[in-house]
């Protein structure tokens, strides 16, 4: 059995999906382990990680604007301790989740033929996100 890891940096443009698929199997196919399980867990509060379509653009603008209805900016939330996108962020992120866990078929992650793998950025100005990853197998 044997392990890696390592932390993925993702520039982010502001809210949005930010595919991180390539990265991901780049690195997982680097590390030379056929069969095992891949982790991926997001550093931040205010930024989530999702498996979705990533073959159609009306899916990610149909996610990005159901979390704007879910969690919208505005009064009405004790914590803006860093502006008015700052709750609803933390919302959207409590919704979204931090953590994927992903099989390794055959030295790369199993992912379906329509599926990638998604940094949600939920603030409004650009950031420089961290996936931490940890590959476990043989």
């Amino acid at each position: 059995m044997r392990q890696a890891a390592t932390i993925i940096r993702v520039r982010t443009p502001g809210p949005g999906l930010v595919e991180v698929t390539a990265e991901i199997c780049d690195w997982t196919r680097a590390q030379e382990i056929r069969t095992g399980l891949l982790s991926l867990f997001c550093r931040h509060t205010s930024a989530s990680l999702l498996i979705q379509e990533n073959y159609s653009a009306d899916v990610r603008a149909d996610l990005e604007a159901f979390f704007e209805r879910l969690a919208p900016e505005g009064p009405g939330y004790a914590h803006q301790d860093e502006g008015p996108d700052d709750m609803p962020s933390h919302i959207r992120t409590a919704v979204g989740g931090v953590t994927l866990a992903i099989p390794v078929v055959a030295g790369a992650p199993a992912l379906g033929a329509w599926q990638g793998i998604f940094l949600f950025e939920h603030r409004r100005a650009p950031h420089e996100r961290q996936i931490a990853a940890h590959l476990i197998g043989e």
